[in-house]
This record gives structure tokens, C-alpha cells and sequence, in this order.
């Protein structure tokens, strides 16, 4: 793998939407003409945390784990990420540039508004300057539009906030899921019949509360189930930090410390307090009976 011709597609790619599948596209295109290898070079965490803290999303997409999945079912065999700190924000555009370059760079692909290096000076513009130089074609990739607009990552994450998933969806060009370890919780759905996989979120975007149909894969063993979430406070137990608890129909395993990729099919209600336990478990199991409906395509939308 040393030494072969690279084919970099350069960016954050939260969330790895439409447009940024673009970029990723051409840098896979090089790779498969020109041979090499396809890769991604990224940075983390998100380079407003470094540069402007205040401007920085408090919610992403896609952990850095996730979108390394993500991209590797797109063609990219490299995924290099980056750390971000002040240091680096703080490198000239075209040290930066030269770093790069010192490997075996032939293709270089980027959105036609990506802006590097110390207070974002080098762009397109520059890269095309230096391409022949340093011996890479760029590829400068136009903004892909949804609904008269521009994708982002920034209007994807209203979306999703806002409970509009299926535009969310539109524009990411795949179910919109999270994906995070499974911890222990209180195990209080066991008790009642449902048993729940406390599946940690970090810091990604999440939908509203309440409840929701689900599918949901085992991400180190590719299994699928369907199942259905409560994203919430827990009313009816006391209440407490927001938490995701996942109840996969017909599965019995033990999930701690394993990883699950939470796909929000449909919002079945909102989050409520119920006045006993008992009163809880019966509006699950209505809540499951719906779910299963939607999860089998058979409810009426």
C-alpha cells in the first residue's frame, strides 16, 4: 500500500451528505482509472471547535468511527483523520499543502468552496495554481442542491432536529442513523417485559423525544433488527438525563460494550408520564404493535 498513487478527497464530510458523496465519487473515479488507492483525509474533531468555538455545532452527523464506515462502502480504501487543535489551524496554507504533497498525491478532490490554512487563505484557486507543480490533478466539485438550496450539513441537522427525517434522509442519500456503544443502564425494561439497550449518543444530532420505530444493526457482527426506541427523559421512572433505549424484537443477547447503528424509521408519539408502571407496559406493547406495522411496511403513512 506504500508508495501507490493516492486519490484524496479532502474535507470534514459531516455526515458524508450528497455533496459530499460528489467529492468522495471523484477521488474513487481517479483511483479506478489511473490506479492507487481511493482515500479520505478528514479532520477531528470539527475544525470550529479549534478555530471558532463559538460558530462550532454542538451536535454532529456521524462520529468519527461512524463516518469511517460510511465512506468505506463508498469505494474509500484510506481514511486518514487528522487532528485538529490550534497548532494546526495555525499552519500556512501551503506548508500544508507540501506536507501533503510529500506522499504520492494524484488526484486531490474538494468542494469548490473549501477554504485551508492559516485563517483559510488557500482555496481552489490556489490548489490549481500548484497542481501541475506538485503533480496532482484537482478536482473542484460544485455544491450539490436539494429543493432549490444547498446541501449542508447545517441545514441536515435542523432537519433532523425539526423531525423532518425524511428530508434529511433526501439529502444524505441514506437513512439517517447514530451510532454508539451499548452501557449499562438501570435494566428497568427487563423487569416489565421489554429490555432496553442503553445506546450511548455523545454528541451527535438527535430527532425529537418520544417514541420510535426502529431498525437497528449490530455493527460487529452486520445483523439487522428491527426494534423500537423511547429518546427521552423517562418520565413515568423519575426523569433524568436524555437518554436512547433501543427494545429489539426477539433478541435476547447481551449487547454491553458492543456498538449498534440506530436507524429512526417513524415517530410513533411524543415522550409522556404514565401514572404506574403497569400503564407503561401496556402503552409499549401498543407501541410495539405499531411499530412492527411500520417496520413491515404494512401501515398506512
Amino acid at each position: 500500500m506504500l508508495g501507490e498513487p493516492l486519490h484524496l478527497a479532502l474535507g470534514v464530510f459531516d455526515g458524508v451528505h450528497l455533496g459530499h458523496r460528489e467529492v468522495i465519487a471523484r477521488a474513487v473515479r481517479a483511483s479506478e482509472k489511473h490506479g492507487g488507492l481511493a482515500g479520505l483525509l478528514t479532520f477531528h474533531p470539527h475544525p470550529c471547535q479549534a478555530v471558532r468555538p463559538d460558530k462550532a455545532p454542538p451536535s454532529l452527523l456521524a462520529t468519527l468511527d461512524h463516518k469511517a464506515r460510511i465512506v468505506s462502502g463508498l469505494g474509500i480504501r484510506l481514511f486518514v483523520p487528522l487532528h485538529f487543535d490550534a497548532e494546526f489551524a495555525a499552519m500556512e496554507a501551503k506548508d500544508f499543502l507540501e506536507a501533503l504533497t510529500a506522499a504520492p498525491v494524484r488526484t486531490i478532490a474538494v468542494g469548490e468552496d473549501w477554504r485551508f490554512g492559516r485563517c483559510r487563505v488557500g482555496d481552489v484557486a490556489m490548489l490549481e495554481s500548484e497542481a501541475t507543480g506538485r503533480g496532482f490533478h484537482l478536482e473542484a466539485v460544485a455544491a450539490v442542491m436539494f429543493q432549490g438550496e444547498r446541501i449542508s450539513s447545517t441545514r441536515i441537522r435542523q432537519a433532523i432536529r425539526e423531525g423532518h427525517l425524511d428530508v434529511a434522509s433526501q439529502m444524505l442519500g441514506r437513512p439517517y442513523s447514530i451510532c454508539g456503544e451499548v452501557v449499562s443502564g438501570d435494566q428497568l425494561g427487563r423487569t416489565i417485559g421489554f429490555p432496553t439497550a442503553n445506546v450511548f449518543t455523545g454528541d451527535a444530532q438527535l430527532p425529537p423525544d418520544g417514541v420510535w420505530a426502529v431498525r437497528a444493526t449490530l455493527v460487529e457482527g452486520g445483523s439487522i433488527r428491527d426494534g423500537i426506541a423511547n429518546l427521552g427523559s423517562r418520565p413515568t421512572v423519575g426523569g433524568g438525563p436524555q437518554r436512547l433505549e433501543v427494545h429489539l424484537f426477539g433478541f435476547s443477547g447481551d449487547l454491553y460494550g458492543k456498538n449498534l447503528d440506530v436507524q429512526f424509521v417513524k415517530h410513533l408519539r411524543g415522550e409522556e408520564r404514565f401514572p404506574s408502571l403497569e400503564v407503561l407496559r401496556q402503552q409499549i406493547e401498543t407501541d410495539v404493535g405499531v411499530a412492527r406495522q411500520v417496520l413491515s411496511g404494512d401501515f398506512g403513512h
